[in-house]
């Protein structure tokens, strides 16, 4: 079941991926894997690697309007999907597309190492995360991210937040993040998919200082 918040409905449709619905609007946010519901009216990519931009899975939600919403570096995944409307962006971007206020921030490794030295997602890389203003509601999906900096100047009202690890903040550090931030939810993701499990999540909502929502995937 969707979990509703100031008239938004929301939905988990695992690992990274959401789907809002408001009014007229219907937001995904790296869909991988995905049951598809609606056609999209906007779709969040926030980097390049597989499991949050799948062209598999954004041909089952993208129609000739629906805008999509990504970095500089998905251009040139994204050029062989020949439908929908192509809205590059990058850190630091404000702007507004169809309605739906957009805010791009910087989703980046400072300790998840793939060799020394070398981390999964360096700053240079261009991911992002969104604070999207929807119906008046914020809700700011990280990406894939450490506890960075640029988090402590951030607010929202709802934060989508990666918890398991490896590729992103650990559950500690996911509660550091959200403690800081203090939106009034924070709905935990990245798990139970390629990395990350229920133990995550409990560690998560006893160190987090915020409500804590748990979705059940759909």
């Amino acid at each position: 079941m969707p979990y509703v918040y100031g008239g938004l409905e929301i939905s988990w449709l695992g690992h990274d991926s959401f789907y809002v619905k408001y009014s007229d609007k219907r937001l995904y946010f790296d869909p991988y894997k995905i049951k598809p519901k609606d056609k999209a009216s906007h779709v969040f990519v926030s980097h390049d690697h597989f499991d949050h931009l799948s062209l598999e899975d954004l041909r089952k939600i993208v129609a000739p309007n629906t805008n999509i919403i990504a970095p500089e570096s998905c251009r040139k995944i994204l050029s062989s999907l020949k439908i929908g409307i192509m809205n590059y962006v990058k850190v630091d971007d404000e702007l507004k597309i169809s309605e739906v206020g957009v805010k791009v921030v910087p989703a980046y490794n400072l300790t998840k190492f793939r060799e020394p030295g070398v981390v999964y997602h360096p700053k240079a890389a261009g991911g992002v995360g969104y604070i999207v203003d929807v119906g008046g509601v914020k809700i700011y999906h990280m990406g894939d991210t450490d506890f960075v900096p640029e988090m402590k100047n951030l607010t929202a009202d709802i934060v989508f937040v990666p918890i398991s690890g490896t590729f992103v903040m650990t559950a500690e550090e996911a509660a550091q993040a959200v403690n800081e931030i203090k939106p009034k939810v924070a709905i935990p993701m990245h798990y139970g998919a390629i990395v990350g499990s229920s133990r995550d999540v409990e560690e998560f909502k006893k160190r987090a200082k915020v409500e804590v929502v748990v979705l059940e995937k759909e």
